[in-house]
């Protein structure tokens, strides 16, 4: 059965329990207010003891040496609403466990304490790969834009086979409208022929450059929209300085001489190392974040050989993995993560994400919402969530069935697993609404895209409120 979104139980909608999130060794006021929901399980102006239960200790009675359980009494107002200060001394979850007069366990709520490093840097889920009309996908970068935000997502790449103008042009769609939703420039880098017939055919991905990769050499191939990319800074752009563009001659001269200054094992071609190692540097050059994506894809084989696969694990050519995403068959998704985990094994820490690689942005798409990156960056912005990602803090997220599973360090993997249960319901509702008013306001009639201006408008800066509502940072 596919994955249906991140759910809502009774407790989350019952009750508004914040914040969720506070930093250990601070004393945190922490406030449980009924909203409809409560079902009498708390009664007005009572007494109760309050357990709270570190979850991974174990149960005092049966580890004390580990075991953290600590009470303190706490009463409830007329509106049966709890108010009460504690300070969380290490990173983890926390059971806030409600007991009655003759000792039953009435109803418990879960909340998580983090170390420092993570106090500023808020939780945004996102996708780094996926594409539009504009090369190969089915919808406008506009209508994908809204779709993706509607479904959850605070920031996402378009990132089209050869070009990178769509990113742009879905950017352009918003650029009159508040909305918080990050549209970041990308790409799909696919490199024409050299003149002596070497091809790359490892697909690369430019997240957040500030220049299209594809647009620096010039290609005998290239359709009309591309050479005028080529020709137009404004469409391979966003900054003025970009490098010019190469002809197919001086392209394959460097990677000819690239390829005679670099040292590859056997089973390795020479020029497909030059020429990937070329992109990747050239995407740092450009402030971007190089993406190496799905080696264990089947396109006939495997598309990246498992020795190219490994001499880019071992030199680190690539800034990030995308170790979920596009397939939902086992070699695909499964076969990355199980590199993943081979790489920590040997200490080669890796930073991960996950990418749908979809091609339609409708619901109807079996792919479409398959996986996601959750990156803990202090700011929804580029060149944050690529310092981020750099820096470790980031989870890949696999959607494809009913349960969700997380790839990535563990103590990132503990703390995303709470945040989907008992923040992301919360957080896609509000998504789901600006979403769906992007989509009005670029496809709407007049009267409706007025309305959806307005309306935009009035609720810019609901996602970041709510936010700094859960997260007491």
């Amino acid at each position: 059965m596919a994955f249906d979104g991140f759910k809502a139980d009774e407790l989350l909608l019952g009750f508004d329990v914040y914040p969720k999130v506070f930093v250990k060794n601070k004393e945190t006021e922490i406030h449980i207010c009924p909203t409809g929901g409560n079902d009498n399980r708390l009664t007005p102006n009572t007494e109760y003891t309050l357990v709270i239960c570190a979850l991974e200790g174990g149960n005092p009675k049966l580890y004390p040496a580990s075991g953290d359980f600590r009470e303190k009494k706490v009463a409830t107002d007329e509106n049966c609403a709890v108010c009460f200060t504690h300070t969380f001394d290490k990173e983890q979850e926390y059971f806030l466990r409600f007991i009655d007069c003759d000792g039953k366990r009435v109803v418990q709520f879960p909340v998580y304490c983090v170390d420092e490093d993570l106090a500023g840097r808020y939780p945004l889920m996102g996708d780094l790969h996926m594409h539009t009309r504009r090369s190969d996908g089915h919808q406008d970068p506009a209508l994908v834009a809204a779709n993706y935000h509607a479904h959850g997502y605070d920031f996402f790449a378009i990132t089209d086979h050869h070009r990178y103008y769509p990113a742009l042009e879905a950017i352009a769609a918003y650029k009159d409208v508040p909305t918080e939703f990050n549209i970041v420039p990308g790409e799909e880098v696919h490199l024409p022929d050299t003149v002596n017939g070497h091809r790359l055919e490892a697909h690369i991905v430019n997240f957040g450059g500030e220049y299209s990769i594809n647009a620096l050499v010039e290609d005998p191939e290239d359709w009309e929209d591309e050479i005028m990319a080529r020709e137009t800074k404004s469409m391979r752009s966003i900054i003025e300085d970009c490098p010019d563009v190469m002809t197919l001659e001086e392209f394959s001269e460097k990677m000819e001489a690239l390829a005679q200054e670099i040292t590859v094992p056997e089973g390795v071609d020479k020029i497909n190392a030059a020429i990937a190692k070329w992109i990747y540097d050239e995407i740092r050059k450009a402030g971007g974040l190089g993406i190496f994506p799905h080696p264990t894809w089947i396109s006939n084989v495997f598309h990246v050989p498992e020795a190219f696969n490994s001499y880019l694990f071992d030199n680190r050519i690539f800034d990030a993995f995308e170790v979920l995403g596009g397939e939902n068959y086992y070699e695909h998704n499964g076969f990355q993560t199980h590199r993943y985990y081979d790489e920590c094994a040997k200490g080669n820490r890796v930073p991960v994400v996950g990418s749908t690689d979809s091609h339609s942005s409708y619901h109807t798409n079996r792919n479409g919402f398959i996986c996601k990156t959750l990156v803990f960056s202090p700011e929804n912005e580029r060149k944050a969530l690529i310092k981020s990602i750099k820096d470790y803090y980031s989870v890949a997220i696999d959607t494809i069935n009913e349960d969700f599973r997380i790839v990535g360090e563990t103590r990132l993997a503990r703390y995303t697993c709470f945040l989907l249960k008992n923040f992301f319901p919360l957080h896609d509702a509000l998504c789901f609404e600006e979403g769906r008013l992007m989509k009005q306001y670029v496809y709407g009639t007049s009267q409706e895209k007025e309305e959806a201006k307005m309306l935009l408008n009035a609720i810019h800066g609901r996602i970041q409120r709510q936010r700094e509502k859960y997260f007491a940072f």
